[in-house]
């Protein structure tokens, strides 16, 4: 039985732990305090014994002031087993709208991002360099539905992002493949504020007003600071990797049908940021 250990039980990590599940794999992961049946960060003995039994390891831990958390407590476990790590496609730093594929540079504002993404890759592991993740009751639905969402005067910019489902596939499917880097983004970049009014559509609401850039807060103001368009041919010439999702259209047409105003409105905000 092939056998996975996750550094990082959140959002997306789930989701691919229910995909190889399916498929057979034992999947056993930590949180930071062991909750949901999960085994805490910090109980050496047990990631240990886990980790001497994987077939692969996964991190979706983020860096954090004082770098990589998984690298720092738990580097020497890592030979052996297959790698994988999900990193953000933040790496790549502001593009002015161009196009970026794996060969660009990394140039992202966030230094621990960047070393932590050039560590796993040094270790021999499958990077993921995800853009924003949206999925069930994580998504602009929920956002419009609940009144959180809003329209930003910020003309040109673009954003990709990625169906959490089409994150799962192509993890799965980057598990066998060579070591390196891959870009899994939906094939159609669009502005957030494209993506926000096909929402209020499908809910059949007004779409949120427009606000100034200069009202958001430090960290959205960054956010907007970046714009790119992310490529993901390579994901698909070597991972066998197409997104079930291929555009925002699609995967929130598909969450739609089980999201409505009412039930979107009651629903946990979504996560921000590099949350996975």
């Amino acid at each position: 039985m092939s056998r996975l250990l996750v550094f990082g039980m959140g959002y997306t990590s789930r989701a691919i732990a229910a995909r190889l599940e399916t498929r057979g794999w034992r999947v056993v992961g930590t949180t930071r305090d062991g909750r949901d049946g999960s085994i805490a960060f910090g109980d050496r003995d047990r990631v240990r014994f886990e980790a001497a039994q994987a077939t692969a390891i996964l991190s979706s831990v983020p860096p954090d002031g004082e770098g990589d958390p998984v690298l720092t407590n738990y580097r020497d476990v890592l030979a052996g087993p297959t790698l994988a790590y999900l990193s953000s496609t933040g790496v790549y730093g502001d593009a002015e709208g161009g196009w970026v594929d794996e060969s660009a540079p990394i140039a992202g504002r966030r230094g621990n991002r960047n070393a932590a993404d050039a560590a796993w890759l040094g270790l021999g592991a499958r990077v993921f360099r995800l853009p924003g993740i949206y999925g069930p009751g994580r998504s602009p639905l929920e956002r419009v539905a609940a009144g959180q969402a809003h329209r930003v005067d910020s003309p040109g910019q673009v954003f990709s992002r990625v169906h959490v489902a089409d994150v799962a596939k192509g993890v799965a499917y980057g598990l066998s493949a060579p070591a390196g880097s891959y870009n899994l983004s939906d094939d159609l970049p669009a502005s957030q504020n494209e993506v926000v009014e096909y929402a209020a559509r499908l809910l059949g609401v007004e779409p949120p007003p427009f606000v100034a850039l200069e009202t958001l807060s430090p960290m959205a103001r960054a956010f907007y600071g970046e714009n790119r368009r992310v490529a993901n041919g390579k994901a698909k010439r070597l991972l066998g990797w197409t997104p079930d999702y291929p555009d925002y259209r699609f995967g929130l047409r598909a969450l739609s049908a089980t999201t409505s105003p009412a039930s979107a409105s009651s629903a946990p905000a979504p996560a921000s940021g590099d949350q996975r």
